[in-house]
């Protein structure tokens, strides 16, 4: 029986890391709460970043001695907030707990997002030095007025300085995000800030589609008329000016809301990270508030800054992948993790969904499967069908404009 038992064992832990992982580590301080934000973060509380220093470190070393032997991994996301705002000593604690908690690949991507206004070229050569090969800058506009509506506190002669610095540093792997259809935005400035953004030459552009959530400064502003928002029509008009320009500037758009430059040994400068979320696969979420999926089970961690120090010094031992600052975890379903898989995958707009790749996963053809969704949203046109070899779904480049209308048939 005991036998019996560990061979169980040993085949459950051999199907959990069958496959690299990644790791996101979430930062959620900051100098100031952004008017839009609505993500876990939290201004004025920089006294508590060495023990959420050490908290961190001890969720890592929780969830990885709940298996045999360690984990690989080949990308590790520092977001936030503003992980820029981590003293390098501090950073260097959390990346050598990871390093020595899990097994990392030779072709390591090592993502930090900074602030513009928060670093500069000794910090950026420290990073450097800590292998971080990837550096995601938070531009979001390059109109002044745009950037105190969002209540920034940087300018675009910021965002100049730090790419500069970031090239001086070695950082051959640079990000930008920018902001589409804010208050009071004309076509006229969104298309200065394409150019602004391109002229910095980044490997890389996120580009975002303002959502105002309730709860946040914005909300209340539009509420009470102190802020006018564009309307849907002439969001998707700045987004589709956004893909012809970037088209014509060379970076492909490989997801939705995510272009990328050529490599010169070929692909592309994607963000691999974020592919592992986009192809379903698993990662491991560490820090207040973040988020997992790994060996069927969702995870998300309790919020508030105190609360999860508190619970990663109280401890415990949990089953994998859970840890003791988890909020929720739940087991995935197989509908649901299909229908996630799908949402996910749709997302990439050259790759889309492989019928391989599902039959694989599910026992079963993602023809059979979702053959009325399917058969509907071709006849919209905002699916279709491409590959010789190997047959995928994705969208249509009018899908594209209608994704989360997509996604939901799926769900």
């Amino acid at each position: 029986m005991v036998g019996s038992l560990t061979l169980k064992l040993s085949l459950c832990y051999s199907r959990i890391i069958m496959q690299p992982y990644s790791i996101y580590v979430h930062i959620p301080f900051c100098k100031r709460r952004c008017a839009y934000c609505d993500f876990n973060t939290y201004a004025g509380m920089e006294r508590w970043i060495p023990a959420y220093t050490e908290a961190v470190c001890r969720e890592m070393e929780q969830v990885a001695s709940s298996v045999p032997q360690a984990i690989p991994v080949y990308t590790l996301f520092l977001g936030g907030g503003t992980p820029s705002l981590l003293p390098l000593p501090l950073l260097e604690q959390i990346l050598n707990s990871a390093a020595k908690c899990f097994q990392f690949q030779d072709d390591f991507e090592l993502s930090l997002e900074a602030n513009p206004g928060t670093v500069d070229l000794d910090y950026l050569r420290g990073i450097k030095a800590l292998r971080v090969n990837r550096l995601s800058l938070g531009m979001q506009s390059a109109h002044p007025q745009e950037l105190r509506v969002l209540t920034r506190l940087h300018d675009y002669p910021d965002v100049v300085r730090a790419v500069s610095s970031a090239r001086t540093a070695g950082i051959d792997n640079l990000s930008v995000d920018l902001i589409f259809g804010l208050p009071g935005q004309t076509m006229q400035r969104w298309a200065d800030t394409m150019e602004l953004a391109l002229n910095l030459e980044p490997e890389h552009i996120s580009l975002y589609s303002l959502i105002v959530e309730e709860d946040t400064p914005m909300f209340s502003w539009a509420a009470r008329g102190l802020v006018d928002l564009p309307d849907n029509d002439s969001a998707a008009d700045m987004y589709e000016y956004a893909m012809e320009r970037l088209d014509a500037a060379g970076m492909q758009q490989y997801e939705i809301s995510n272009w990328a430059q050529a490599r010169s040994g070929g692909g592309v400068y994607s963000c691999r990270h974020n592919l592992q979320y986009w192809r379903g696969l698993p990662y491991l979420g560490f820090g207040a508030g973040a988020h997992g999926y790994a060996a069927g089970w969702r995870t998300a961690n309790t919020g508030p800054i105190l609360a999860y120090i508190q619970k990663m010094n109280e401890g415990g031992s949990l089953p994998f992948p859970r840890s003791s600052a988890n909020q929720e975890s739940h087991a995935l379903e197989e509908l649901e993790e299909q229908g996630e898989f799908m949402m996910v995958g749709l997302r990439l707009t050259e790759e889309g969904v492989s019928s391989r790749v599902f039959l694989e996963r599910f026992g079963k053809p993602l023809e059979q499967a979702y053959d009325r969704q399917i058969a509907h949203l071709q006849r919209a046109g905002l699916l279709e069908w491409v590959g010789a070899s190997e047959r995928r779904l994705r969208l249509t480049k009018h899908g594209r404009l209608l994704g989360n209308q997509v996604f939901l048939e799926f769900i």
